[in-house]
């Protein structure tokens, strides 16, 4: 009975923090489906990733909110702000996630596992050859509470658009990945340092201060 009061006191906590958090409210406005379009908002207004007439990847796409970015920056013109999906698209968008995901107009959805190799298939099919410019990932496991088996799984998918990344990536094209800190940090930013000729590490603000998430991005792949 304590554990159930308990529960629901923290359950209570989070809906408050949520509903009052700056960020949700900048995304009811806006138009964008989740918070987190701000996290990749400021990554992209630090680095400058993000530009018309790219053909750009998202990775543990749903609901949505990062390629409603995206489509946004490939619609400079559009007369339309916040998330909205309108005015002509320059670029491509193929987003992936196991979950399903609401339309977005102009970006092309695959639900399915990116562990699966009949899901990478259909995914280098939709990007029909063409080397990509930008590969976003959001992906995160739903996490045990046993820090060694979620380590490992955070590992598993970071690597997993590590190697997405290598394979289809222009040789000056860019990876943001999200990771957390903990057993597999170190590991992970090693690869992107052995992948990437440039690796920054960045904790937007949007990104919770107690969350242990944060983003590497690296830009240009190394030759071999």
């Amino acid at each position: 009975m304590k554990s159930a009061v308990k529960s629901s006191k923290v359950n209570r906590a989070w809906l408050n923090d949520h509903v009052n958090d700056t960020y949700v409210k900048l995304a009811q406005k806006d138009g964008y489906r989740a918070r987190a379009a701000y996290k990749l908002q400021e990554i992209d207004e630090t680095l400058h990733v993000i530009k018309p007439g790219q053909l750009v990847v998202d990775l543990g796409s749903t609901p949505g909110a990062w390629s409603q970015y995206v489509r946004r920056k490939l619609s400079p013109k559009s007369a339309t702000g916040g998330g909205a999906a309108s005015g002509t698209l320059n670029g491509k968008i193929v987003a992936l996630d196991i979950l399903p995901m609401e339309p977005i107009e102009g970006v092309l959805f695959i639900q399915g596992d990116i562990r699966e190799e009949s899901v990478l298939a259909e995914l280098a099919e939709k990007i029909q050859g063409e080397k990509v410019d930008v590969v976003i990932s959001d992906m995160a496991p739903n996490l045990s509470g046993i820090s060694s088996a979620d380590a490992a799984r955070v590992e598993h998918l970071v690597e997993l658009a590590l190697e997405f990344a290598h394979d289809h990536l222009k040789p000056e094209g860019v990876l943001v990945a999200k990771v957390f800190h903990g057993g597999s940090y170190d590991i992970l930013a090693k690869r992107f340092r052995e992948t990437f000729m440039t690796v920054k590490r960045i904790k937007p603000k949007a990104s919770r201060d107690r969350s242990s998430e944060t983003f590497l991005i690296g830009m240009g792949l190394k030759k071999g």
